[in-house]
């Protein structure tokens, strides 16, 4: 008795290639014929082969099958194309490795690379700018009779009340007069070495001996005669060269590098940088040079720091006090000159820079890196890795500070070994 239903074939119910739970003796499963949407495309007829039986030795010669479970395969979807493969539309999940993300190791590369050159050009561009500004006018090589160089390097640094370039009004302004020519108002010794940078100022009114000295523009050899003057007058007799071989004679310190600025640069530079933080102990006065101080902290701009560093009537020991302040006032500038927040800005920089560059006045040798190199340690002064001090002085005559000389030998000693100094001013 046939217990399958009416109108199934052979093949549909329990013949010898049908046989649904009753196994097949084909090679190729059932599932697979009956599925044909996972069915893969049968290749070309072969010629049938001597051992061809009708079934399952006419599948021998085609690709093993694959019903799609190994991969993830979901009936009704097409697979994707092999790598390399042809084209059709692609519905499948990946059967290949996945596209590779982009090279970000190259990326950054070149970007650093980009960076560098950008940074490297504009270095080398301001560097030649900011060297071709400099005023290399002074020459060190007319001094005569020169003492040895020691270890380390010494900076005369010069404020002069120089009126060139400044109009009436500006004058008027900044409280600087009208007198003809210029003369120095600060004179100071910056060592700059292994041991430390110790800045010494000279106080205007020293009594010093000219020299035998060869005129800067004339040529001509001047003798000494024993002469005695305040400092000052070297500098209105004969210029800066006349100053250093003074200052080298009486002081027996060989200076390897000058750097000048007038009353018009100086303040220009400090409105460059955005004016300079003090904090007085004490308030002052003073008409000559337009001073107006109280108490405590303020910031100053070129106006203020210009009459600032130049007031002295305001003190009974005027010229001493008056180089404290521009001691103070100086390594505060050069400090706030070289904080991050002027160098790593450019709309501050440059105009800085500028500033200073375009009214300074330095020797013939002096170059950017030791321009750096001093107002560098102008800061480690202002931050306490240096020392600032006056030239030690011993008593006065007619009005003129005599230096103690014993302490200038001694300091002038510790300078040229490149030694800690020691040496203090009281």
């Amino acid at each position: 008795m046939n217990d399958w239903p009416d109108g199934w074939s052979d093949r549909q119910g329990g013949g010898p290639r049908g046989g649904y739970g009753r196994g097949s003796a084909s090679a190729r499963p059932e599932g697979v014929r009956s599925m044909r949407q996972v069915q893969r495309p049968v290749p070309p007829q072969q010629p049938p082969s001597a051992y061809d039986d009708g079934y399952g030795d006419r599948y021998r010669d085609e690709p093993s099958y694959d019903s799609g479970y190994n991969t993830g395969q979901v009936y009704g979807q097409q697979s994707r194309a092999p790598r390399g493969g042809g084209g059709g539309d692609d519905y499948g999940p990946p059967t290949g490795r996945p596209a590779r993300p982009a090279n970000w190791g190259k990326r950054i590369k070149w970007g650093v690379i980009t960076v560098v050159a950008v940074v490297g050009v504009t270095s080398i561009a301001t560097y030649f700018w900011a060297d071709s500004k400099l005023h290399r006018d002074v020459d060190l090589s007319k001094v005569i009779n020169r003492p040895e160089a020691g270890d380390g390097t010494n900076y005369l640094i010069v404020g002069t009340d120089s009126r060139e370039g400044m109009t009436d009004e500006q004058k008027k302004k900044l409280h600087t007069g009208s007198a003809e020519g210029k003369r120095t108002d600060t004179m100071m010794i910056l060592h700059v070495g292994d041991n430390g940078d110790t800045l010494v100022s000279l106080p205007r009114d020293s009594n010093v001996t000219i020299p035998s000295f060869k005129g800067a523009e004339s040529g001509k050899l001047y003798p000494g005669t024993g002469r005695q003057v305040k400092l000052n007058a070297a500098y209105a007799e004969d210029g800066p060269e006349l100053l250093v071989r003074t200052v080298e004679s009486n002081t027996g310190l060989h200076i390897d590098h000058y750097a000048e600025i007038g009353f018009a640069g100086f303040a220009n530079i400090v409105d460059a940088v955005g004016g300079v933080e003090m904090d007085l102990k004490d308030g002052f006065k003073d008409k000559w040079s337009g001073a107006n101080f109280e108490k405590g902290k303020q910031t100053l701009n070129g106006q203020q720091a210009l009459a600032f560093v130049r007031t002295r009537h305001a003190f009974a020991a005027s010229d001493l006090q008056r180089t404290k302040n521009q001691q103070a006032f100086l390594a505060a500038l050069a400090h706030k000159v070289a904080s991050p927040s002027t160098v790593m800005n450019p709309f501050k920089l440059y105009p800085t820079m500028g500033a200073g560059l375009d009214s300074l006045v330095v020797d013939k040798d002096m170059s950017l890196w030791d321009l750096g190199s001093m107002f560098m340690a102008m800061k480690s002064v202002s931050g306490g890795d240096g020392k600032s001090m006056n030239m030690p002085v011993n008593g006065s005559v007619g009005g003129n500070l005599l230096w103690d000389k014993a302490k200038v030998k001694q300091l002038v000693e510790q300078f040229n070994n490149d030694e800690k100094v020691t040496v203090t001013s009281d």
